[in-house]
């Protein structure tokens, strides 16, 4: 008796399942933007509360007043925090949101660079490597949808 298992896979065969939570970069991208997202609601925080963190810059291009930023960052760190959680799940649409939303972030964060650099900086490479993450994820799950 013959099994299965010996036959050769032909074209027309389907491929073997693939999830996106299982990809290790799915998975890093979800945690880092939970991660990210907490590191932005505390930034928010202080900018609300006005504290002493910040740097009183003037003449900026892009000048908010730090309760305005500070508004900013909470709500794209809610909104991140929220769109880690839902990349675990791997559906398609939360990593283009979580990709949009990091992008925002990335941009948020480079626009407050003179309120405070170092953190600014450091929420902008959370940010870019999130979005990277988020696409390596995509595109080895279109890599592993082909079949030859």
């Amino acid at each position: 008796m013959a099994s299965d298992a010996a036959r050769p896979r032909t074209a027309g065969a389907q491929p073997r399942p693939w999830h996106a939570p299982t990809s290790g970069t799915t998975v890093f991208a979800a945690a880092m933007m939970i991660v990210g997202g907490a590191m932005a609601i505390f930034e928010g925080i202080s900018g609300i509360r006005k504290d002493q963190l910040f740097i009183a810059t003037r003449h900026y291009v892009f000048e908010f007043s730090l309760a305005g930023w500070g508004w900013v960052h909470l709500i794209l760190g809610i909104v991140l925090l929220l769109a880690g959680c839902v990349v675990l799940s791997g559906a398609l649409w939360a990593r283009f949101f979580g990709v949009s939303v990091a992008g925002l972030g990335v941009i948020a964060n480079f626009l407050s660079v003179p309120y405070y650099p170092l953190w600014a900086l450091t929420l902008v490479a959370v940010n870019i490597l999130i979005v990277w993450a988020l696409c390596m994820g995509m595109h080895r799950e279109a890599g592993e949808g082909l079949v030859v």
